[in-house]
């Protein structure tokens, strides 16, 4: 059962990589290219000799993106479908897919609202490369934190439901949650490396495009698998009608 799962996963992620690479590669390349324009007159105007080009800009914006996209999309599939497995029938009453929508919701929160929200995606150009490191390892601790504080989120509601009720236990375990991401995020340190003459435009749109990638991702996973796996578990079995009681 795992297994045909997996796959289902894998192939509802190959669906959603298709388009998020089509997204990527009409939105998202042409605020690369502005990006990569600036990042050479700005070395130009300092003197420095440009860097010989290892992969031309066709390749990355064409099979190099498509690839790494799809190779992206395909594993983050079959996680997807491994949370589910986990998930259907333990937590909620939920059916396939409203199972499958809310798992991609709060992956979509966890793994990218949150992390964006402190560290935002940055177009070339912009960050100190001596920082790429530092800033990396920020960003994955924001992921997992985050993904930490919403399994202990969940934890919390479920205790919390036979005394509060599924509403006020989910309202509260979401509370706990948002205060304790706001207190990460105030403690950890800032990282704000935009050079003052960027495009402030190039800048919004490529955060609002990496955003939107995300958005599709996690959007077409939710729908394409749910479909996937209702069709292979069946759907959720509707109650039965009581018979008219007579007096």
């Amino acid at each position: 059962m795992v297994g045909s799962l997996l796959l289902r996963g894998m192939l509802a992620g190959l669906i959603a990589g298709v388009l998020v690479f089509a997204f990527a590669h009409t939105f998202g390349e042409p605020l690369v290219d502005r990006a990569i324009a600036f990042e050479e007159a700005a070395a130009q105007a300092a003197g420095e000799t440009s860097e010989p080009e290892i992969v031309s800009r066709a390749t990355q914006a064409g099979l190099g993106l498509l690839t790494g996209v799809i190779a992206y999309s395909v594993a983050v599939g079959g996680l997807f479908a491994l949370v589910f497995a986990f998930v259907q029938g333990r937590f909620s009453n939920l059916g396939v897919r409203g199972t499958s929508a809310v798992i991609a919701i709060a992956a979509f929160v966890a793994v990218v609202v949150v992390p964006n929200i402190k560290y935002p995606a940055n177009p070339p150009a912009v960050g100190n490369p001596d920082t790429i490191g530092v800033r990396t390892e920020l960003f994955f601790l924001m992921i997992v934190v985050s993904i930490a504080a919403l399994v202990a989120a969940i934890a919390l509601a479920r205790r919390l439901t036979p005394q509060f009720g599924v509403w006020n236990a989910a309202i509260a375990a979401g509370l706990a949650y948002v205060v304790f991401i706001g207190l990460v995020q105030y403690l950890l340190p800032p990282i704000n490396e935009v050079p003052e003459n960027y495009s402030a435009v190039v800048l919004w749109h490529f955060r609002t495009t990496s955003i939107g990638m995300h958005v599709i991702l996690w959007g077409v996973l939710g729908l394409a698998f749910g479909i996937l796996a209702e069709r292979k578990l069946g759907a959720a079995p509707k109650p039965r009608a009581r018979a008219p009681a007579f007096h």
